[in-house]
């Protein structure tokens, strides 16, 4: 089962709000929940957060994936996970090709 992190809409038509909930990604979007982590408040200034870091920790540890929206709200609430894992495959896929690159054009000049 794929387990997702993700905003489930609730209140008034123009004046939402969210559920930060765990789900299996092939439920709809407001229905079955494994989980409630918090509540995402759009609308009031500034908007409010309010997420269980101890549980988001914990589901993000057994694998449930994120989605971009609730990945940016766990990095506002605190959470240590998505945003830094995303930032350090970044940094390692930017390495990797740098490295590839590299003898490549050391070949190319040793040719000439």
């Amino acid at each position: 089962m794929a387990v997702k992190i993700r905003l489930m809409r609730m209140g008034a038509k123009k004046a939402p709000f969210y559920r930060v909930v765990v789900a299996d990604s092939r439920s709809p979007r407001d229905g079955r929940f494994l989980e409630n982590l918090g509540v995402y408040h759009p609308n009031n200034e500034p908007s409010r957060v309010e997420i269980d870091t101890e549980k988001a920790s914990a589901w993000l540890a057994k694998g449930a994936q994120p989605t971009e929206a609730v990945a940016k709200l766990l990095a506002i609430a605190g959470v240590e996970g998505p945003a830094e894992r995303k930032q350090a495959a970044k940094v390692l896929r930017a390495t990797q090709a740098k490295a590839k690159a590299e003898p490549k054009a050391a070949k190319g000049k040793g040719k000439k």
